[in-house]
């Protein structure tokens, strides 16, 4: 079994409940959808047996590792992956799309937090139920931004609901954001701290 893989790097969490917090960051190639504002290269560039890969992350001062992408519940492997991390005494994070539910990838179940980032682009993809967090990228005009965090809040049970800022070309979109979070008094502001303060 071979994993493929953008990158492995240990940094702090830049963005929801979790900011600040140290954690190794394993990104894995491929995703499902094709979002056209996505700041995120999917194309593998190494591979690594689950073995290498534990030992990977393994060689971190930290014990907290997260699981993103591309889109990690569409990898094969990942319930092996999930288990060896348990024994070494990991706290794993998951950040997803959505559009695999537990029933789809029942290791989920086996995580501490799932980060989920369902899209406007694509809200019928949307499956999970249950996830730690969700973040909404504002990436359509407010008024349209606040009625889909409306209909994921009555579908995704969460402990905390975030909107992002949509950024395209370099250009972040915090009044964007801002003007959504207007029409949501429930909802909070997440941004991508290491962009803004220039960390990995």
């Amino acid at each position: 079994m071979e994993f493929k893989l953008v990158e492995i790097f240990k940094s702090l969490q830049g963005e929801g409940r979790n900011t600040g917090r140290q954690c190794v960051f394993v990104r894995f190639a491929g995703c499902n959808l094709s979002c056209v504002w996505c700041d995120t290269a999917a194309e593998a560039r190494f591979a690594a047996s689950l073995e290498s890969l534990v030992d990977e992350i393994s060689s971190f001062s930290c014990r907290n590792v997260i699981l993103t992408g591309g889109e990690p519940t569409i990898v094969q492997g990942m319930d092996r992956l999930v288990a060896e991390l348990k024994k070494r005494g990991f706290w794993i994070a998951v950040e997803t799309n959505g559009t695999r539910s537990i029933d789809d990838a029942p290791w989920l179940a086996f995580v501490d937090y799932i980060a989920c980032s369902p899209k406007i682009e694509y809200e019928s993809s949307v499956r999970i139920a249950v996830a730690g967090e969700v973040r909404v990228v504002a990436s359509a005009p407010p008024e349209q931004t606040a009625a889909f965090c409306r209909r994921m809040r009555a579908r995704i049970s969460a402990g905390d609901y975030y909107v992002s800022p949509c950024e395209r070309a370099g250009e972040i979109d915090f009044a964007g954001a801002k003007a959504a979070l207007a029409l949501l008094p429930d909802w909070s502001l997440s941004v991508q701290l290491h962009k803004i303060l220039g960390f990995r």
